[in-house]
């Protein structure tokens, strides 16, 4: 007597077990039940994984003499503007900006290809590459829409599933994950050496906190006009990334230089139905939503 594979299964069931396993449409995802729940209360359904990856070799950076000098000669508390270092960290920016930019558009490509309108739940990390160089990666989950009205073009969300939901009821759609990067320096120089020796007590140092300031305020500057490019009238933030580096001075060899790099990614956000009229240029609003642990 022979047993089939498929006996005391449902009729539908059944069936689709008979399919050729090429022929089964299946899909995977990151979301949990809930994302997945959220996704399609707001009218999405989930067509797969989607991941983009990028390595890049870090050579030329274009930092010559002592940048950070120009902060020091006007003064530890002076708004430097971020012009005046730009030009010797512009090499460097441009290759944090496109690995990232490369990945995100090889994550895009696939939700294309998938039939997908944009990504849930994007993930961009980046680190070092074994072999060197800097690696880069986006992930998440391709989704569609259950409906006539269509991007056109995919778009890319860190949000998650249930902020992405929150997001369309409440009339706003993703259009695009927007970067913000900067790097800014400041040379260690007798002022600073002063206000941090042990006989200085305790007091701000003014020249580290406008190296902060400064790194804040430029990635927040190009976050804005990354969201502008993607079409978004405001920016969900997702994460601020601030760090202080020290290396030995190009210039000056028994000194050091501080280097602050501030990475921020979020979603660029505009509203459904929006009017030309209304669409004229203004102020980008940076919110902020709380993830769902």
């Amino acid at each position: 007597m022979t047993h089939r594979r498929d006996a005391g299964l449902p009729g539908a069931a059944a069936g689709r077990s008979a399919q050729p396993r090429a022929a089964v449409n299946t899909w995977d995802s990151a979301l949990s039940s809930e994302e997945f729940a959220a996704v399609e209360s707001a009218g999405f359904e989930p067509v797969g994984q989607v991941l983009g990856a990028a390595v890049f070799n870090i050579g030329y950076t274009g930092i010559w003499g002592c940048p950070g000098e120009w902060s020091v000669a006007e003064g530890p508390d002076a708004k430097v503007p971020s012009s005046k270092w730009a030009s010797s960290f512009a090499p460097l920016v441009r290759t944090m900006y496109a690995a990232r930019r490369l990945a995100l558009a090889r994550a895009v490509a696939k939700c294309r290809a998938l039939g997908g309108d944009g990504i849930v739940g994007v993930e961009l990390r980046v680190g070092e590459f074994p072999a060197g160089g800097l690696q880069v990666t986006a992930w998440g989950t391709a989704v569609r829409a259950r409906s006539r009205v269509r991007p056109r073009a995919p778009f890319a969300s860190h949000l998650s599933g249930q902020d992405f939901a929150k997001l369309i009821h409440a009339g706003w759609v993703p259009t695009g994950l927007a970067l913000g990067i900067a790097l800014t320096t400041r040379h260690d120089d007798w002022r600073a050496s002063r206000l941090t020796s042990r006989a200085a007590g305790n007091q701000e140092v003014g020249g580290y906190t406008q190296l902060l300031h400064h790194a804040r305020h430029d990635a927040r500057r190009q976050l804005a006009l990354d969201a502008a490019k993607h079409g978004g009238d405001g920016v969900v933030v997702d994460e601020l990334e601030l760090t202080v580096s020290e290396s030995e001075c190009p210039a000056y060899g028994d000194t050091r230089d501080l280097v602050a790099e501030a990475v921020i990614v979020g979603t660029s956000i505009t509203r459904f139905r929006l009017s030309e009229r209304a669409a004229g240029p203004g102020t980008l609003t940076i919110m902020r939503l709380e993830r769902e642990r």
